[in-house]
């Protein structure tokens, strides 16, 4: 199986509902390292899983249309707590949307799975994947 991550980032605001989230249930704002992960058992005729270049491309569409937000606002989180696990299975989502419809160029017959994972520090971070 080849695998290739490509890394973005953002910044965003939100608040969480919810005695167990504690002083975050009032508006805080995170940032968060995201990295994409593309895999796949095959390489296409150039020896690629899929162009970083267009990777890098429509991962920084995605994450960026998220940025500096807040996302208690925002139409697709209504009623949702933005987790960290909650917004990488978004991310992810979004991503596999672009590969579906072959934005990724030949990335749609090569990727077969993908994992996205969001650090909210050095110490702590989440994962979701899923399979295209």
């Amino acid at each position: 199986m080849f695998s290739v991550t490509v890394r973005d980032h953002m910044m965003v605001a939100h608040s969480f509902r919810g005695e167990v989230f504690g002083p975050a249930q009032r508006l805080h704002g995170a940032t968060f390292v995201v990295d994409v992960t593309f895999r796949g058992p095959e390489l296409d005729a150039d020896g690629i899983l899929v162009d970083i270049g267009l990777a890098t491309e429509h991962v920084h569409a995605v994450v960026g249309a998220l940025g500096y937000r807040n996302l208690d606002d925002e139409p697709a989180f209504a009623g949702v707590n933005t987790t960290t696990e909650v917004l990488a299975r978004h991310v992810a989502d979004r991503v596999a949307e672009r590969v579906r419809a072959g934005d990724l160029g030949s990335a749609r017959g090569q990727v077969t799975a993908l994992a996205v994972t969001l650090h909210e520090s050095h110490v702590a971070w989440a994962t979701y994947e899923c399979d295209l």
